[in-house]
């Protein structure tokens, strides 16, 4: 059965033990695949769960408050992914006040050792945590030894003679490379979420969408985009989808908001993903709604015609 938990901590949650990997797992690119891959191999040699130890939210939002960075994933999408990478156990621990001012060392104590029962821990390079980050994989190795468990380090995973990493994947969704995204995630890159009600203006102007919020995170993406939206058959459905703020009528929450072609029917509450194909333009504000509805026909034709020239692909982990 798997076990997904938000404290740090409590009673034990694995009294069999367990092997624990350790990482932020934004994006769930190559990089982290190749160390959740480890401590699932670990763990199955060890007949004990593996457990993904992550956290929400991510220290460079809490530590960022007034420049919130970028995310990839939405934390339910995270643990999902982890599971489905074969993890029973997913720790989305609450990075608060509380979490930050913890020692190194009693992290190790009361996470790993006391809630955990870590029998193996894996970590990417140059890892550290615990107040000030004072904690590394020698002071992690040194209590390991005190404590019966082991510590270890997996090394990055390069491609084009560069580390892959959760950066690299931002840089090339920013610069509208979806083939490059690709290629470090592993897989197309993808928005899931359960389709929520708009403003319904949309509907009124002859595009309908299927919404989906972005839980008060800051997007890596903005614009509008040549997408796929996967769930509602067993075939993906060609669309065309806007990510952003909506500068026309006023919006300020982030929303993607996907106009599947040709569809009718009632699809909210659906759980639906949305993969990113090509960008076709930034989002921008217009003079009214006329030449808003104007530029959304331009961007279903040019949807359309390059869609035909992919292949849609699966976009869930």
């Amino acid at each position: 059965m798997n076990v997904l938990f938000r404290d740090a901590e409590g009673a034990g949650l694995f009294p069999q033990g367990s092997v624990v990997c350790i990482g932020a797992f934004d994006g769930l690119h190559l990089g982290h695949r190749a160390l959740v891959g480890r401590a699932v191999e670990r763990a199955r040699a060890l007949g004990v769960p593996a457990v993904a130890l992550s956290f929400e939210p991510l220290p460079r939002e809490l530590f960022a408050r007034d420049a919130q960075p970028p995310r990839l994933m939405l934390p339910r999408a995270k643990a999902e992914g982890l599971f489905a990478l074969g993890c029973e156990g997913v720790g989305l621990l609450r990075f608060n006040r509380a979490l930050t001012a913890m020692s190194a060392e009693d992290f190790v104590r009361h996470v790993l050792v006391q809630r955990l029962a870590a029998r193996e821990v894996w970590v990417g390079p140059d890892f550290h945590f615990g107040h000030a980050r004072r904690g590394d994989m020698a002071l992690l190795q040194t209590m390991g030894a005190e404590l019966g468990f082991t510590a270890q380090t997996i090394a990055s995973v390069q491609y084009e003679g560069e580390r892959v990493s959760s950066t690299r994947v931002r840089a090339a969704l920013t610069a509208g490379d979806f083939a490059q995204a690709s290629r470090l995630l592993g897989r197309p890159y993808a928005i899931g979420g359960r389709v929520v009600r708009g403003q319904q203006l949309g509907r009124t102007l002859g595009f309908p969408t299927a919404n989906l919020r972005y839980g008060g995170k800051v997007p890596a993406l903005r614009g509008i985009y040549a997408t796929w939206v996967h769930g509602i058959t067993d075939a993906p459905w060609p669309s065309v989808s806007s990510f952003g703020t909506r500068p026309t009528v006023d919006g300020v929450e982030p929303l993607l908001e996907a106009h599947l072609f040709d569809y009718s029917g009632d699809l909210y509450g659906r759980r639906i993903e949305v993969e990113f194909v090509a960008h076709l333009r930034d989002e921008e504000k217009f003079p009214d709604l006329s030449a808003l509805v104007a530029q959304m026909h331009q961007d279903d034709a040019q949807a359309r015609s390059l869609l035909q020239q992919y292949e849609p692909q699966r976009a869930l982990a």
